[in-house]
């Protein structure tokens, strides 16, 4: 039976191509967000990755497939004039967040810890989304960026997990309002990067060690995983409004943080 609901082949699953397509990761130079570009330049896409500055590539030759431009997520106008200037694309990805260890504590004397961290990670996801949204053509996606804090609370994390709450929920949300533009969030787990550079090369091998022998994946993760995660997202054309979990199963074992 053909209705209208019916329009695409269903027995054709999304291919995971973006052959033709433009993408644009805030924070995509390092970690996470380098993954996703590394992942979507592989599948076709030209890549725009946007951060604080330029780099050169004497400097990162591993970045010359991409094209760069500088994006402050806190400054609201300056998000505005980068995505102007980057005009019509396909596909967003928000990495970006603050320094590991910026937020401050709940009873610290002042705000500014976890006002600076709202400002970097849900603000900034937030004008990152709503000057994109614009430009971004037909078919096109928005992919937000949390963690397992957003589910599973530490002492001493109480702006982190409200953060990423807040993104989340800003997701589901975005994916009524920016209908049929897609939007989700990746909430990964351990993820092997340079989050951890402040730990000794010992203490960043026995942490990775105890992810492959507890979580239930036996793996710790890399930005490899996530920029596949990100793919799916981009590629498939009936997921939206859905935080998708990528952790090697962390949350059903106890932490080891």
């Amino acid at each position: 039976m053909s209705t209208a609901l019916n329009d695409l082949d269903s027995s054709s699953p999304a291919a995971l191509s973006l052959a033709g397509k433009k993408v644009v990761v805030v924070g995509g130079k390092t970690g996470i967000g380098l993954g996703i570009a590394h992942a979507a330049f592989a599948a076709g896409a030209s890549v725009t990755v946007a951060s604080r500055r330029i780099t050169s590539l004497e400097d990162r030759p591993d970045l010359a497939n991409y094209e760069q431009i500088i994006l402050d997520v806190r400054d609201e106008a300056a998000v505005q004039k980068a995505f102007d200037a980057i005009g019509p694309f396909d596909h967003l990805a928000v990495t970006a967040g603050p320094e590991f260890g910026s937020w401050g504590n709940f009873m610290d004397a002042d705000m500014r810890g976890v006002r600076s961290y709202l400002d970097g990670k849900f603000f900034g996801s937030w004008a990152c989304a709503r000057h994109a949204a614009p430009h971004l053509r037909t078919g096109g996606s928005i992919t937000l960026l949390t963690g397992g804090l957003a589910v599973r609370p530490k002492i001493g994390f109480s702006a982190v997990l409200a953060a990423f709450s807040a993104v989340e929920s800003l997701s589901g949300s975005l994916a009524l309002e920016l209908s049929p533009t897609r939007v989700n969030t990746i909430r990964p787990g351990f993820v092997d990067t340079d989050l951890w550079k402040d730990f000794s090369n010992d203490e960043r091998n026995a942490l990775k060690e105890k992810v492959r022998s507890s979580f239930p994946a036996r793996h710790a993760g890399t930005i490899g995983d996530i920029g596949h995660a990100a793919l799916f997202l981009m590629t498939n054309p009936y997921v939206t409004g859905i935080v998708m979990e990528v952790s090697g199963g962390e949350n059903l074992v106890p932490s080891v943080f």
